[in-house]
């Protein structure tokens, strides 16, 4: 039985996590794009722009934090994302895409770790830091739940209104609750308030790049690191090519055929994705169990990294063949194995990792898991604008397969 209580804080954690996680565009992002009139390449240099955007954000806006507080930090990373989903909604400019994924990058720099940072500090304010991770497993559950209900009513906000830019305006309606809720937590938990001038952020800049180079002159550190970032980063670029895929079934399923293709999308994507969620939030509670079965942890890690990779393969070689069910079912198990593996690969840094550079190694591993994020999604936009999702799939995973020996990590001598 977990050795915290569940007062009032810990029900606005969770509901914070429950309201962060209804971003009803996330089931039908690409299929927005796609609609748009953009290709596969446009998208992904976009999403790679989402991304590179929030880890060169994350350093001015950590330093802010410092200055303001973490509960007005939040404040201004709500406020950004609002902005940038009320963007969505009126735009049909790819330039002004642009700028809306950079204000969505700001709303993300700013919340990315701060409120991780008020729960570890209202533990330690209890006394309840032996028990994070059960408390921190919990809210991260109501996370899951959120994105599962997030699925289903953002199917129904597509089937009624026949468009997905509804989605972006119905975004902003948990997120704006989230910002209320915000101010309501109590002043302790924005931590200490540090003076900083603007020659921090260039320190802080050159910091990082210390951090880099330090993890490069480490061969074990940095194989570590790449081997915890690039199965992440796989996930990032392909988890949104299952919405083009999943419209493929709806248009061939028999089913709902007297429905526009729009209604009978909305529905099988928000049905799907809903028990993703569903078994990713089972998935997230038990990774622990499933790691402990395995006393060799570079061992599991190199199995789910390679495992990982090859259901991209398989799930691209049966949309090739129209086997769409199946090829669905491999991409499902891309997301469980990302949800099962990553509290593994942070553990596993936290172990064999020297404490005094665990942080800027840890930082470095999120900054690893961006740059392959940025640089496969727009690899795999070109590809797919040019063979197809499914060889899309194919190409980047086998790429990846053939490669994973040089990131591999040595396996550790067991006990007799």
């Amino acid at each position: 039985m977990a050795g915290f209580q569940k007062d009032l804080q810990y029900y606005k954690f969770c509901s914070y996590g429950f309201l962060k996680n209804l971003r009803f565009f996330e089931p039908f992002l690409m299929l927005f794009f796609l609609e748009k009139g953009m290709s596969f390449l446009q998208i992904g240099f976009l999403y790679s722009i989402r991304e590179i955007a929030t880890n060169i954000l994350e350093i001015p806006t950590g330093i802010l934090a410092d200055t303001l507080g973490r509960r007005k930090t939040m404040i201004f990373s709500f406020i950004s994302y609002i902005i940038s989903f009320f963007i969505f909604f009126i735009s049909k400019n790819y330039g002004i895409f642009i700028i809306s994924m950079i204000f969505y990058a700001f709303g993300e720099a700013f919340r990315t770790g701060t409120h991780k940072a008020m729960i570890y500090e209202y533990l330690r304010l209890k006394g309840w830091d032996k028990y994070k991770v059960d408390y921190y497993g919990h809210t991260r559950s109501s996370s899951q739940i959120g994105s599962a209900v997030s699925s289903l009513i953002a199917a129904s906000i597509v089937f009624y209104s026949g468009s997905y830019r509804y989605i972006f305006l119905f975004s902003a309606i948990p997120y704006i609750l989230d910002l209320v809720l915000m101010i309501t937590y109590p002043k302790e938990l924005d931590g200490d308030i540090v003076k900083r001038n603007f020659s921090d952020i260039f320190k802080s800049f050159g910091d990082v790049t210390g951090d880099f180079i330090l993890t490069l002159r480490n061969p074990k550190m940095i194989k570590t690191v790449i081997n915890s970032s690039v199965h992440g980063g796989f996930y990032e670029a392909a988890k949104d090519f299952l919405q083009p895929v999943l419209k493929n079934l709806a248009v061939a399923l028999p089913l709902f055929a007297a429905m526009e293709n729009e209604k009978r999308t909305s529905l099988i994507i928000g049905i799907v994705y809903f028990f993703i969620y569903l078994l990713t939030a089972i998935g997230a509670r038990n990774a622990g169990n499933i790691g402990g079965l395995f006393k060799n942890q570079p061992l599991y890690l190199n199995l789910t990294l390679i495992i990982g990779f090859s259901f991209g393969l398989l799930s691209g070689i049966f949309y090739n063949i129209n086997l769409l069910f199946v090829s669905i079912i491999f991409y499902v198990f891309i997301y469980l194995n990302e949800n099962i593996r990553k509290p593994s690969t942070v553990a596993y840094l936290s172990e064999s990792i020297k404490k005094n550079v665990l942080a800027s190694s840890l930082s470095v591993e999120s900054q690893f898991k961006t740059l392959f994020a940025a640089i496969i999604t727009p690899l795999m936009g070109f590809l797919a604008d040019k063979f197809g999702v499914g060889s899309s799939l194919i190409i980047t995973s086998s790429v990846l397969i053939i490669f994973t020996p040089l990131f591999s990590l040595k396996k550790e001598k067991t006990e007799n």
